[in-house]
């Protein structure tokens, strides 16, 4: 790997002017050149990638690691989502130009939704933050590139169709990075994808049908508020409000351990909620003290999530109808340290928010972090963030190309302005420049990546069919 340049916001770098910094990226294509990125050639030195996956299960826990696995074999595009920890190997061994930004760490496309702001505008943006930490801006962009080929694949669309999509999210990435070096700070800081905008410009280019689909999946996203997630999540037990169980996805304490295991854990986590304020402003700290804790119960999430500890909170505040869901998720050291370097942060939880604060337009208001002890005596790290506030994911399956390569474009541009905030922008806008060689590098990259995936799916159901690893569905 090329010798990375640290991102501004860590150092105490000298001033260098928009011209100094736009010739460093121009030096950087004779370093390593933007059509370099199209090559993918594994190491001899490769791990197994099955390999990887087991050493990341040891550490989660046990009853819930063949979730994990069953969830991977799905389909190669469930196996990529789980798989950040072998792609991030992977990347180690490819060019980049130096240059660091904080990185997503895990920016495949299903990463990328709307979301709410605090002030209650439907945003678009990045949602998962687990594996940031600051690296090559390059490694986002691959792993966008690449789920979407998988994603076009599974549609069964032809290589020309995940090309054009590909180039329309690369594209929109350089393009909307060259936009951003000619902005001010502020102005990039400021800047955020509003669906109401975004919404707006769309109607004019889409036909009738897709406008109707469109404004669906806006108004479905504002349905799914904290509301709607309470009353599909809890019921009401001898007068009390409480999580209703769906085993094994959601297990309520009161049936997951027998009753002194249970006071203890309760107690720690209710320890962890009061303690884990301290991570917020103080009016958000005031408006958090207002409830009280009403129940807890123990979550499976996503798929490369599905094993590590994660805890649905039920807090109530003026009365029972006035709920509060927080959602305790354990946050272990990033995919990508091993390659970039450990964290700044001593509290993974801490690392988390502080890149989910960095790359997002705008974040929960309840997102902050603490580090608890479980009842095995070992400590452990948590981020902390309310469980549904106006979301909205996409369905690839269900998308003609068109509406994909929107997508794309959409994606590429909001990963451009998450780097832009932490990244030399000016410096990166050069180095990619006016012209497409990058994307079209992108296209090859994507390509050979999504056959290497799937050569990894295909090991690890080779690994379920031999008894190597236990999988179950849920």
């Amino acid at each position: 790997m090329s010798q990375l340049q640290a991102p501004p916001s860590q150092t105490q770098a000298p001033f260098r002017t928009p011209r100094e910094r736009a010739d460093e990226g121009k030096t950087a294509r004779g370093r390593t050149p933007r059509s370099s990125h199209g090559e993918f050639e594994p190491s001899p030195r490769r791990p197994d990638p099955v390999d990887i996956i087991e050493r990341q299960s040891a550490t989660r826990v046990p009853e819930l690691v063949p979730l994990r696995y069953g969830r991977m074999l799905e389909s190669p595009f469930r196996f990529y989502r789980g798989a950040a920890a072998i792609m991030a190997s992977d990347l180690a061994d490819t060019p980049v130009s130096g240059f660091t930004t904080q990185l997503c760490g895990d920016a495949h496309m299903l990463n990328f939704r709307l979301l709410a702001s605090p002030e209650r505008h439907l945003m678009f943006d990045i949602n998962d933050f687990d594996e940031t930490l600051p690296g090559p801006w390059e490694w986002d962009v691959k792993r966008l590139a690449t789920s979407l080929v998988i994603a076009c694949r599974e549609n069964g669309w032809d290589e020309a169709e995940r090309a054009a999509i590909v180039r329309a999210a690369v594209g929109s990435y350089r393009e909307r990075m060259r936009f951003f070096a000619d902005m001010g700070n502020l102005d990039v800081w400021y800047a955020h994808a509003d669906m109401d905008q975004i919404q707006a410009i769309q109607a004019e280019q889409l036909d009738r049908a897709h406008r109707k689909r469109l404004a669906r999946a806006l108004d479905k996203a504002r349905s799914h508020d904290t509301l709607q997630a309470f009353e599909k999540l809890t019921h009401v037990v001898d007068g009390e409000r409480r999580i209703a169980a769906d085993p094994p996805l959601i297990v309520p304490l009161t049936d997951l351990l027998p009753q002194v295991q249970r006071e203890m854990l309760e107690q720690a986590l209710r320890e962890l909620i009061e303690r884990y304020g301290r991570s917020l402003s103080s009016d958000h700290r005031t408006l958090l003290e207002q409830y009280r804790l009403a129940d807890v119960a123990r979550k499976v999430v996503g798929v490369g999530s599905v094993g590590t500890r994660c805890w649905l909170v039920l807090m109530l505040g003026r009365d029972d109808q006035d709920p509060l869901l927080l959602q305790a998720k354990e946050a272990d050291e990033s995919v990508l340290a091993p390659h970039v370097g450990a964290s700044a942060y001593d509290n993974q939880g801490q690392r988390v928010v502080a890149g989910q604060r960095l790359m997002q337009s705008a974040s929960d208001i309840f997102l902050g972090w603490q580090r608890a002890e479980g009842i095995d005596g070992r400590q452990r790290d948590f981020y902390v963030r309310q469980l549904r506030d106006w979301k909205g994911i996409a369905e690839p399956a269900s998308m003609a190309p068109e509406m994909l390569g929107r997508f794309g474009r959409l994606s590429g541009a909001t990963l451009a302005r998450a780097h832009a905030r932490s990244g030399d922008r000016i410096a990166i806008a050069a180095y990619l420049g006016r012209g497409a060689v990058f994307d079209e590098a992108m296209v090859r990259f994507a390509e050979s990546y999504a056959d290497r995936n799937e050569r990894d799916h295909a090991a690890l159901v080779e690994a379920v069919r031999t008894g190597r690893v236990t999988a179950r569905s849920a």
